[in-house]
């Protein structure tokens, strides 16, 4: 079985690229259906009943069910398979968008079906190995008709040279916004994300994707989940735009009991940041795709709580009852704080995720996993239900992705988190005599800047266990907003502890409520300096 840092450094290699290289034209027909097969009547409907009935079978693995040559593909081998851009789906049709496929092979060992459908009739796209361009060493050998696809990617009309969407390995998806630059993931479902036991990582086993007719922006897919613990029917719509935003309605089937189910699971990769320097060997400042997790829970709080890479596993459960939304989100877009001009993490797209009716009680659970290098997404966010789902029930979910720059639903009457920093506490040009860490909070926006210099704003800070001392909070003018500063004097306990801090004016709250999870060294690595 793949695992996760396999998986993920793959899917960063092959997809962050931006594109395949295009290939030279070549004579011959484009994507085709299987020979002999015959257009099936298609739709969500029947797509659910399908996975349902599959629920009362057994689950059956395909993995490694390729020709040798390509289970022994290296790295370089699969990199020098490109598909020809001259072949893609609907490449000469009068429509807005063009699909080319991704082949099997290396980490992607589990053929996928897909299948075009036109008028509501689906039929199954038949491999074929003159729809790609091969450069590597390896000798691939004839290949069958019936292989499958690993995946597949959407170009759209604004450029067709450049990828907005693609789906490859697991469920997992990635989209961009109108800056055109790939950074995290979605997947379709989790199971045992960041559990003391093995993840269970559920797989779309086959696609359905629709002609579009001229003239129409949006492009439908639809998706059949499957895995040891459930299966699952899935419908996409993309409306591309300044954000790429998706509709995603989920019905899941479960096989057996899920107690630690995830929806609308987000996966993004925090390496080092201002707040958090843990691996900051590099030359580089910063480094991540995604630099907090913001919630806006179903009492209309704003919370954002900074990403962090940490020593060992965290996992911490925001408790709520019908989310209004939740996202993994760049905010710092200034290229002088990560200064990498290859894979332009300032640039990264930040992913919101908003509920279409009730959700219920549950919590938005974040798993924080420590990594050593950028390869690794090591960050997961997703919505976890209260109830465990049960076999032989139907869950239905369904919500929108807004993938971009900007988050679609901002707190406007609030300032917000610009930037979290920390390092050790106390006076300067005071001896210090005990251990204590400093915070510095950096807000903006809201009313902040139409306030007097002499207003009483008030910080309101709380904290899970130690004393909290020094504090202040400063109109900054930098940024048109505040700083917040404390200091957090940890007892002689190692656990975490959490924080959580807002800045308030008269019994009005100013800012959305910063959350931080601390952990303090033992008491024989508190060095005071």
């Amino acid at each position: 079985m793949v695992d996760r840092r396999s998986l993920v450094k793959a899917l960063a290699g092959i997809i962050g690229a931006g594109f395949l290289p295009l290939a030279s034209l070549v004579k011959g027909a484009g994507i085709q259906p299987v020979s002999g097969s015959r257009p099936r009547d298609f739709s969500y409907a029947w797509l659910k009943g399908r996975a349902r009935a599959l629920a009362a079978e057994a689950y059956v693995s395909h993995e490694g069910e390729l020709p040798q040559s390509l289970k022994n593909l290296s790295w370089d081998d699969y990199q020098a398979i490109a598909f020809r851009a001259d072949k893609a789906l609907w490449q000469d049709d009068d429509t807005a968008f063009q699909i080319q496929l991704f082949h099997l092979g290396l980490y992607f060992q589990q053929p996928v079906k897909i299948h075009e459908v036109i008028d509501g009739q689906a039929n199954e796209l038949a491999y074929r190995q003159d729809l790609f361009r091969y450069s590597g060493e390896q000798p691939l050998g004839d290949l069958p008709e019936d292989l499958g696809y690993a995946g597949f990617r959407v170009h759209y009309q604004n450029n067709f040279a450049l990828d907005l969407a693609a789906f490859l390995g697991a469920s997992y998806f990635r989209a961009v916004g109108s800056e055109m630059q790939y950074g995290l993931s979605a997947r379709g479902l989790a199971i045992d994300t960041g559990m003391n036991r093995e993840e269970e990582f559920p797989r779309f086993s086959e696609f359905w994707l629709e002609k579009p007719a001229p003239g129409s922006q949006v492009l439908r897919v639809w998706a059949l989940l499957d895995s040891p613990s459930t299966t699952g029917a899935y419908a996409f719509v993309l409306d591309p735009g300044r954000n790429m935003v998706m509709d995603v309605y989920v019905a899941l089937y479960p096989r057996g009991e899920i107690t630690r189910a995830g929806i609308a699971p987000l996966t993004s990769m925090y390496q080092v940041g201002e707040n958090n320097d843990r691996m900051g060997y590099d030359w580089r400042p910063e480094i991540h795709d995604s630099d907090g997790l913001a919630i806006r829970n179903g009492s209309g709080e704003w919370l954002w709580r900074p990403l962090v890479n940490p020593a060992n596993l965290r996992f911490n459960s925001f408790q709520d009852n019908n989310p209004v939304g939740f996202g993994l989100l760049q905010r710092d877009r200034n290229f002088d704080h990560y200064q990498d001009d290859g894979v332009f993490y300032d640039r990264r797209p930040s992913l919101w995720v908003e509920p279409r009716g009730e959700w219920g009680r549950g919590s938005v659970d974040l798993v924080e996993i420590p990594t050593v290098d950028e390869t690794f997404d090591n960050i997961v966010a997703f919505w976890h239900p209260k109830e465990p789902l049960l076999p032989g029930r139907e869950y239905l979910y369904s919500y929108r992705l807004h993938w971009g720059a900007q988050a679609p639903l901002r707190p406007y009457e609030l300032a917000t988190v610009q930037a979290t920093r920390t390092g050790l506490g106390g006076v300067v040009g005071q001896k210090r005599t005990y251990f204590s860490w400093r915070f510095a909070v950096d807000f903006a926006g809201g009313a902040l800047e139409m306030l007097s210099k002499n207003a009483d704003v008030e910080p309101v800070i709380s904290v899970s266990r130690g004393e909290v001392e020094i504090t202040s909070a400063r109109p900054l003018s930098a940024i048109g907003g505040y700083r917040a500063m404390f200091d957090l004097v940890p007892d002689d306990t190692v656990g975490p502890i959490n924080i959580r801090l807002y800045l308030r004016l008269g019994g009005e709250a100013l800012t959305e409520t910063w959350l931080y999870q601390y952990t303090p060294p033992p008491v024989a690595e508190r060095q005071l300096y």
